[in-house]
């Protein structure tokens, strides 16, 4: 199929595309990369009356830390964020997480804006952002505001943007060098969405129990799910496997799963069970070797 038709609009400054935003509104689509949108608009899925391009606003295209956090521009593409000296240094979660997402085509087209603004929640980057209690700086005709994960994703691929706003940066809380963390996957091939992924960040006082604990699951409901439950249980217990066992055991009661053609809703569970203890697993054994938090 082909999309239907649409007038195609090149903004080359932000204060260009809120124009066409608050002309257009819901009538209007952003589009950037379009690894996301290009699938929906062929399948008339979506039908915008005009495209609001914004790949040239060069100002949208950037990584860097500011105080305690990694600032990236909206336009940054997955393979500049991958390749980031930047991120592998303060956010190794991300540099890890970067590498499952699609295949070297769609890491070197795709942008970190048009992934979160699409909500794919499968996708890598909400679930990443999530773990890290990130922030998402949205820009509108009244000016900026800052929306934490979880007002942003409200359920499947639907977010708390307005017709005449556009993600403008995404803000990655910078990980403790004194932690370890994770990012593990089920995919049915390499480069497909996830079945279940999970984040995890973890920190080890000096007596060697749990000091921090972060985890987040994505393919497990309408939107990336915080484990607040689990990382409650396990602060100030030892990271034993029994440990780990018991705090999993009741994961089920924090998902919300859909069935597909792809996986069971019970299948998605087990796998979220079985990974969010490898994620922890693996986050505990890169816990730097005598420097607990």
């Amino acid at each position: 199929m082909k999309p239907a038709k649409f007038e195609f609009l090149r903004p080359v400054t932000i204060e260009e595309a809120i124009e066409y935003l608050e002309e257009y509104g819901e009538d209007a689509k952003i589009i950037s990369g379009g690894q996301s949108l290009i699938p929906v608009l062929n399948m008339r899925l979506s039908t915008p009356k005009y495209l609001i391009d914004v790949s040239r606003i060069k100002e949208l295209n950037y990584i860097k830390k500011e105080g305690s956090v990694l600032a990236i521009g909206a336009l940054t593409r997955h393979y500049e964020v991958e390749e980031s000296e930047l991120v592998k240094k303060y956010c190794p979660l991300l540099t890890e997480g970067m590498k499952n997402v699609g295949h070297p085509q769609i890491r070197s087209r795709g942008t970190i804006g048009g992934s979160i603004a699409h909500a794919d929640p499968s996708a890598e980057l909400p679930c990443m952002l999530s773990v890290l209690r990130g922030e998402i700086v949205i820009i509108g005709p009244d000016g900026e505001r800052t929306v934490p994960t979880d007002e942003f994703f409200l359920t499947y691929l639907l977010t708390s943007l307005e017709p005449t706003e556009l993600v403008k940066e995404i803000r990655f809380p910078i990980i403790n060098e004194n932690f370890g963390s994770a990012f593990i996957e089920m995919t049915r091939r390499h480069g497909d969405f996830a079945l279940v992924e999970v984040a995890a960040v973890v920190g080890l006082d000096e007596e060697g129990t749990f000091s921090f604990v972060q985890l987040a699951v994505g393919g497990a409901g309408p939107t990336p799910i915080i484990l607040e439950e689990i990382e409650d249980f396990l602060i100030g217990k030892e990271p034993t496997e029994q440990v780990i066992e018991e705090a999993v055991e009741a994961i089920e009661d924090y998902l919300d799963p859909e069935g597909d053609l792809h996986s069971s809703a019970e299948y998605r569970v087990h796998l979220a069970s079985v990974l969010t203890k490898r994620a922890l697993q693996t986050a505990i054994n890169r816990v730097p070797k005598g420097m607990m938090a």
